[in-house]
């Protein structure tokens, strides 16, 4: 019998490895890198060499990765090549992140930078060729061609040196050069200063300007106080030179950089000065735990108080301390809402750099010298258009305007024009020198500069014209003298009164809270009652546009104006009662202030007209278990106020009614 041969099973075939989905997407997102840094720009003026080889760089590694993408079903990487890719896709998004952090940042600070920059340049070629060393050509079915350019980029990455261009380094030490010269006070060749602005790329007005802008976004970026003294330098030496060699360009405050008034953004509530309203600048802790603006409480505390504002506690002592956690999220919100925010410690640790301050002395120097040979009013107003931008960076900068001469010359172009423009740049300069406290008095003390701010609020070219106005008597009545000296002034009153009246809502905003600053001394409270100031805060719709302004003014009046300002702000109490319904948190506070200083002081009368309010006692107490710790203190005076009328009129009733029984039983005894 024929046995059929054994036929073996057969072999199962094992299937070819798939590539892994994580390693496709890594040669992916390596090419996709390499190709974005292809496709950037080298480096203008600085450091040029060294952006276009990485640039190179990146440009072959694009093929590379191209190549191995073409056999998509070959890719499996092993765990070394994996890390090597891995390490690499970090390498070249390091030299990505570098080139456009140079491109996008200040030309004049990416040159003091430039040897760290390049040895940075240098540092991730190296990281590059050591990834390329390690890098496994044979394990890929690579063309010729493409395995010779890894190995001639590999060479290339080793051979990188941490040199920096020489033109690089002698730009540099030709900038550094020129700050000693204006250090010590020398004022520098201009053809010399010419040649450094076209080696920067920095030809014309707006380019300056621009530069300027960066170097101040630098400023913030920067952590150690060494940096920022080094760039405050050098915005210094680009803003001279803005106006040494290329004057202004333009004379209008671009629409996004314009001075803003409070009630063009919504400030929070807790970056607010209780006493103020306005924005805190340097908010300080009093010893009841209350934080309030510096300027502000100390004013306070100066006219004779011990208690706390908010709270009415007495103060264990006076000591302010610093809020600087706060401080430092105001100023992150102003930076972002584009405000300028300073405060005194930080422009005496920033602004006090010699070759900073010298160079502001020139550029002021500079600028009043030119101003002061009368030029053409279109002169003029570029030349007070520049003060104007300056005045409003720094207080060294208002210092040395002052210190030029340019208040009095300035005073000259705030009335007779007939170029608006001019009179609100030169209105607009005042308003930000007289920030610096030294400057009230100055302005205060110059011919004609007071009188000069005064006809501009009254009869300004434009509403911009006369609110600045309004807001410069606002910071020179920051001084005691200087607030007694404006209340007396009719002109000063009638006007701000005006432009609350009549204004756009920012301005009226502007004339209240001078008006309430005004407000601070008694005697003219009285002036501001026979103007009429409470039928103002009153009516003209104020009290619904502006209700913590309006009721924070009528407060300050009603609490120093005696019983004159409670016989004028008799008719407003039921308006008042709309507020404590429906107002904000602060302007409910204010309004029970207001009406317990008007039954403390105004009689029975004033309480019985209270008292027709409707749900007046359910409304304030809702407001004793909802609103603000004064608010809560006020409502409960206020109604144990009512509480002792209605208890007395309920007396009087019984006393009559007992009279009127006694009357008739009498009539009934009698013969």
């Amino acid at each position: 019998m024929a046995v059929s041969p054994r036929v073996p099973p057969p072999r199962k075939r094992r299937p070819s490895p798939s590539p892994r989905l994580a390693d496709l997407n890594l040669v992916n997102s390596l090419l996709s890198l390499s190709q974005e840094i292809s496709t950037l720009k080298p480096l203008q003026c600085l450091l040029i060499r060294k952006s276009l080889s990485a640039i190179n760089k990146s440009k072959l590694l694009a093929i590379l990765f191209e190549e191995l993408l073409r056999d998509p079903g070959s890719i499996f990487l092993s765990p070394s090549t994996l890390l090597c890719f891995e390490e690499m896709y970090i390498v070249l998004q390091r030299i990505k992140t570098l080139i456009e952090d140079c491109s996008n940042g200040s030309k004049m600070w990416l040159l003091m930078r430039t040897p760290l920059l390049a040895n940075s340049f240098h540092e991730l070629t190296l990281e590059l060729s050591t990834l390329l060393d390690i890098f496994p050509v044979n394990d890929f079915d690579l063309s010729k061609d493409v395995e010779e350019l890894v190995l001639l980029l590999t060479k290339q990455c080793s051979k990188s040196k941490p040199s920096l261009d020489p033109s690089d380094d002698f730009l540099r030490r030709d900038v550094l050069d020129l700050l000693d010269l204006i250090k010590n006070e020398i004022v520098p060749d201009h053809l010399k200063l010419k040649q450094i602005m076209d080696d920067l790329g920095l030809r014309d007005n707006s380019g300056c300007s621009e530069e300027i802008e960066s170097l101040q976004q630098e400023i913030q970026n920067q952590i150690d106080e060494k940096s920022k003294s080094e760039i405050v330098s050098l915005i210094g030496l680009v803003r001279y030179a803005k106006c040494v060699l290329f004057g202004s360009s333009t004379t209008e405050e671009p629409e996004n950089r314009r001075r803003k008034s409070m009630s063009d953004i919504a400030v929070p509530v807790d970056f607010r000065c209780p006493i103020s309203l306005e924005l805190m600048r340097d908010p300080v802790v009093v010893a009841s735990g209350q934080t309030y603006d510096r300027e502000s409480i100390h004013q306070w505390i100066e006219s004779g108080h011990n208690t706390c504002p908010k709270t009415g506690q007495t103060l264990a002592h006076t000591n302010l301390i610093p809020n600087r956690a706060l401080r430092n999220l105001i100023s992150m919100w102003c930076r972002q809402q584009r405000l300028p925010f300073e405060t005194a410690g930080s422009n005496e640790k920033v602004n006090g750099v010699r070759a900073a301050f010298e160079a502001t002395k020139m550029t002021v120097s500079f600028l009043v010298n030119k101003l002061s040979v009368s030029p053409s009013m279109e002169a003029a107003n570029a030349v007070i258009f520049e003060l104007r931008s300056l005045s409003k960076t720094d207080s060294d900068s208002r210092a040395c305007i002052a210190e030029a001469g340019a208040i009095p010359i300035l005073v000259r172009y705030l009335v007779g024009s007939e170029h608006p423009k001019l009179q609100v740049n030169a209105l607009t300069t005042v308003l930000n020198l007289s920030i610096l406290e030294a400057n009230k008095t100055r302005i205060m003390e110059t011919d004609g500069a007071l009188n000069g701010v005064i006809e501009v609020l009254r009869s300004g070219a434009t509403w911009e014209a006369k609110g600045n106005a309004a807001a410069t008597i606002f910071s020179l009545s920051g001084v005691h003298a200087c607030k007694r000296r404006l209340g007396r002034k009719t002109r000063v009153i009638k006007g701000l009164m005006d432009l609350a009246k009549d204004g756009p809502t920012n301005f009226k905003r502007d004339a209240l809270m001078t008006i309430l600053n005004l407000a601070g001394d008694r005697e003219t409270v009285g002036r501001l009652v026979q103007g009429g100031v409470v039928e103002l805060v009153t009516g003209f719709g104020l009290i619904n546009v502006l209700p913590e302004e309006a009721v924070t003014v009528l407060e300050a009046v009603v609490k120093r104006g005696g019983l004159a300002a409670i016989v004028a702000s008799y008719n407003s109490i039921k308006k008042l009662s709309v507020i404590l319904r429906e107002g904000s948190d602060i302007a409910r506070e204010s309004v029970m202030a207001t009406l317990v200083t008007m039954c403390r002081k105004g009689g029975l009368e004033v309480v019985a007209e209270l008292a027709t309010v409707p749900s007046i006692e359910r409304i304030i107490w809702e407001l004793m278990g909802t609103g603000t710790m004064r608010a809560r203190r006020k409502a409960a005076t206020l109604l144990r106020v009512l509480r002792k009328w209605r208890v007395g009129l309920e007396t009087n009733d019984a006393v009559n009614t007992s009279m009127t029984s006694l009357g008739t039983s009498r009539t009934m005894l009698s013969p």
